[in-house]
């Protein structure tokens, strides 16, 4: 008999009490696991999806702004020593940095001036299918252009024009088709949207671009070191991170975060709340036993490492059972979710043998005052009543 033999010996004797507490205890680490796997991959998709309501970083060149008057009249501003940005430099300056695996989008825009008939109006040169995953609050009448000539009008400038979808006209001399209206945004309504190489073709301006928006994903870094790598990497251009968009983002993304965690801490403190309890009531039920042992030679330390290694036990089986359980079932939920596609969670054995060393732990720490308690006992005490 030793300190190996007495706790499986016990628990093999009071089965019910052992599967009852195993059972508890594994589906506390199932409901952690499972939460955890889910969180995460919620954040992660909330986070990706946020990026659809637009960027959050923008790139512009640098220029020195000044304000111009004579005779008490205003000149308006002028801008000095404007430098041009180049489309491929910018890009692949932007996907150099060290986060770029964080990077989502890279938009850039050039932006004109142009006359339809008698009226003027903004345009924009975009890449239609990065502008898709930036703007996907935007809905239209039509469709996103097919072809290189195709345009999207927004709302007030469609009307100003007079434009429907399939309508042709002349844009900075080359004939363009509306392929689309944009339904009324609040920021986008004024202006036409055509492709970038078209526009780039049509203004003389190939190759540029008047400023380039990057949406960032957030949850893994903060912003501010995003926007120094691209200050690094692009020193002749202004970098802006809009703080406001940024902080609202994450605190959708961490308000997940910390509800998945407050629920987790209230299941674990349950769990170790039941563990506690059954082991002092063990150590009620068991008092002569433990007499008998101190009379036969086991010390304190012995005794309070046989309760200790009878939850350790317990806490091992429950933490290998309920990983794999709390795998399997947020594989389940995400699925039940409509997210398993573009989950990637996966069974790790790092995760596993985390799981197993922090359930055990805190099993014991649950059964430190029953081990305690059972210690003290005196063998006289225990055996008075035999």
């Amino acid at each position: 008999m030793n300190i190996l033999t007495i706790p499986l010996r016990t628990m093999r004797k009071k089965w019910l009490k052992t599967s009852l507490l195993f059972t508890v205890f594994t589906l506390s680490v199932v409901a952690i696991v499972s939460l955890n796997y889910v969180s995460r991959e919620v954040g992660h998709s909330l986070e990706k999806k946020l990026t659809a309501f637009g960027a959050n970083i923008l790139v512009t060149p640098r220029s020195e702004k000044l304000t111009v008057s004579y005779g008490g009249f205003s000149l308006g501003d002028m801008l000095m020593g404007m430098t041009d940005l180049r489309e491929a430099d910018v890009e692949e300056r932007i996907l150099s940095i060290g986060y770029r695996d964080r990077i989502s989008v890279v938009a850039p825009k050039l932006v004109s001036m142009a006359r339809i008939g008698d009226v003027a109006v903004g345009v924009v040169g975009v890449r239609f299918e990065r502008e898709k995953v930036l703007k996907g609050y935007w809905s239209m009448q039509g469709d996103f252009p097919s072809v290189e000539n195709g345009v999207l009008a927004g709302s007030k400038a469609a009307a100003r024009l007079g434009l429907k979808v399939g309508d042709g006209f002349e844009l900075a001399g080359r004939p363009a088709v509306v392929s689309g209206i944009l339904d009324p945004t609040g920021s986008d309504d004024s202006v036409i949207f055509a492709d970038l190489g078209f526009a780039q073709a049509a203004f003389g301006q190939e190759g540029k671009v008047s400023f380039v928006e990057v949406a960032a994903l957030c949850a893994g870094c903060p912003i501010e070191d995003i926007v120094r790598q691209l200050e690094e990497k692009l020193p002749d251009t202004e970098i802006q991170a809009m703080q406001s968009i940024v902080k609202q983002r994450m605190y959708s993304v961490h308000f997940v975060e910390h509800l998945i965690l407050t629920v987790s801490l209230v299941i674990l403190f349950i769990a170790c709340c039941m563990v506690g309890a059954t082991m002092l009531s063990s150590v009620n039920e068991r008092i002569r036993e433990i007499g008998l042992l101190r009379s036969l030679g086991f010390s304190r330390s012995g005794i309070f490492g046989v309760f200790c290694f009878e939850a350790a036990l317990i806490g091992l089986a429950a933490g290998v059972v309920g990983y794999f359980g709390g795998f399997f079932l947020s594989v389940e939920v995400l699925d039940l979710l409509g997210m398993a596609q573009e989950a990637e969670a996966a069974m790790h054995a790092g995760h596993l043998l985390l799981t197993c060393a922090l359930i055990v732990g805190v099993s014991v720490l649950a059964a430190f005052f029953p081990s305690w308690k059972a210690a003290s006992i005196e063998p006289s005490t225990a055996l008075i009543s035999l």
